[in-house]
């Protein structure tokens, strides 16, 4: 299942969507990025936001999450279709982290990622490197969230 030499460049996937509340907004930031147009809405509006939006973090955690949401569905249908299942990890880093435009309170994040590039690692014999975009794209088709990230992935016995 998704061996390095599985994976398709270009193949884009989603893997989940989420519709931020304020409540959920300002308990994120409280706790990790207390800014004051993540916590306060009178302060929001009289920020260059203009009203009161998610911390970029909130948004990268909801990518996170639903990453491993992801992986861990595929696992689970090639385990029952009695599939072998190829190993991951861990990422070396990520790359380009950008917060395009503001997730604003009632905004629909859908969270996509795609295969950019395969190579076979220098230094982990059995293992290739995989490197992904991820985006968030809101209700109207902006993208407001993207980075490049990679992981290891095993290779193909054999290969």
């Amino acid at each position: 299942m998704y061996y390095l030499e599985d994976i398709v460049i270009g193949a884009k996937r989603e893997t989940g969507r989420h519709t931020f509340t304020a409540d959920e907004i300002k308990t994120f930031a409280k706790a990790y990025d207390p800014q004051r147009f993540h916590v306060d809405e009178k302060e929001a509006e009289n920020s260059h936001f203009g009203a009161l939006c998610a911390s970029g973090w909130h948004t990268a955690a909801f990518c996170m999450r639903f990453l491993v949401e992801d992986r861990k569905r595929m696992v689970a249908e090639a385990k029952a279709a009695g599939v072998k299942i190829a190993q991951w990890g861990p990422s070396p880093g990520v790359r380009e982290l950008k917060w395009i435009k503001p997730v604003y309170v009632g905004d629909t994040i859908t969270y996509h990622t795609e295969a950019l590039e395969t190579r076979p690692s220098g230094s982990r014999p059995g293992w290739g490197l995989l490197t992904v975009r991820h985006t968030g794209t809101n209700q109207h088709g902006d993208i407001v969230y993207s980075v490049i990230g990679s992981a290891f992935v095993e290779r193909r016995p054999g290969a």
